[in-house]
């Protein structure tokens, strides 16, 4: 039966040990990264095989896929896609603002359908505040809330127009953190009346998407010590009350330096707290099978709503010109720069 948690794997074909792996936790789906990509047809067969071993013909396939910094699918196989920052930045309408994100998450939906995958980590909803670590910056839409969630909500709307689950992250923000989770923890000591208006905005704006990643971030004003992944006060009383959510809650990657102890511990810890799916992303065996043996089986709420995720974007691929729509993008950029 399959498990509550997403998992890496190594390289661009699975070895031996992990397809024995993959078929004894039938993890829910997978995550690539640079390390698996080489071409299309080579993710064809990845995607595919990964697919066949869970046993889910729509088991998902996930990737971090914003353009800017963060874009695992590259040249010169892939186009490079702007950082999110660079659309607020263009001299033009609003409304052409948020049609410009919308084509270019439908042009980066389409270059994931054609290759299996069918989950993006985007948008990012986080808002940028003085002090904050550079490692949210050029990948967060705007410094202004609420055109954060505008532009989300058109990024968000284009993925699904390609038949391409849309990951809001990181809930409930990670725009103030004065450190880089992959590195260390950071703690964020804006009082709940600053978070709720600045932070927690896009999320509510946004709370309707079917799924969601979490932060790494202690928000002192909400729990002094835990993780907003493994406090269950952030996870029910602000991520799932006060913000709205009742997707699918993810968290996020667990090999980051951000949390400590074992993995066994910090998978426990997550769903103690009440998130949904574990994400483990660094292909690491050892540290993949604590994760597995601590994650339960994919049962109940959670399943309920990975179900109603899954459901969105069966059999929704809209009709699509790649080529005018690459076109018209590369032209509004290069003109209103």
């Amino acid at each position: 039966m399959t498990r509550a948690f997403i998992c890496g794997v190594s390289g661009l074909v699975l070895t031996d040990e992990e397809r024995v792996f993959l078929a004894g936790s039938v993890p829910w789906g997978l995550i690539l990264f640079k390390r698996n990509v080489k071409d299309q047809a080579q993710l064809l067969a990845l995607t595919s095989e990964f697919r066949a071993i869970v046993g889910r013909a729509d088991a998902p396939v996930l990737i971090d896929q914003e353009g800017g910094r963060v874009q695992r699918l590259g040249p010169p196989v892939w186009p490079a896609y702007p950082a999110a920052a660079r659309f607020d930045a263009l001299d033009c309408p609003q409304s052409r603002k948020d049609e410009l994100v919308r084509l270019c998450a439908r042009l980066i939906g389409h270059d994931l359908r054609a290759c299996g995958i069918d989950v993006d980590c985007l948008p990012v909803l986080d808002v940028p505040a003085s002090g904050g670590h550079n490692v949210i910056g050029d990948r967060a839409y705007s410094s202004d809330p609420a055109q954060v969630a505008r532009l989300g909500g058109a990024a968000a709307a284009g993925l699904m127009q390609a038949g391409v689950l849309p990951v809001m992250k990181h809930v409930p923000g990670h725009g103030r953190a004065g450190a880089d989770s992959h590195l260390e923890l950071p703690r964020v000591d804006a009082s709940l009346a600053e978070l709720d208006r600045a932070d927690f905005a896009p999320f509510k704006a946004l709370a309707h998407l079917p799924m969601a990643m979490t932060a790494h971030v202690v928000y002192t004003a909400l729990d002094p010590t835990g993780p907003a992944t493994t406090s269950r006060k952030v996870v029910q009383e602000i991520i799932r009350q006060a913000i709205g959510f009742d997707g699918l809650l993810m968290s996020d990657d667990l090999s980051m330096k951000a949390l400590s102890g074992s993995f066994t511990d910090r998978a426990e810890a997550l769903f103690a707290a009440g998130v949904d799916m574990a994400l483990h992303c660094n292909g690491d065996l050892a540290e993949a099978r604590q994760v597995a043996a601590a994650s339960p089986q994919l049962e109940g709420r959670a399943a309920e709503r990975a179900a109603a995720a899954l459901a969105l974007i069966a059999g929704t691929v809209q009709v699509f010109d790649p080529v005018d729509a690459r076109a018209e993008l590369n032209s509004a950029l290069a003109m209103t720069s």
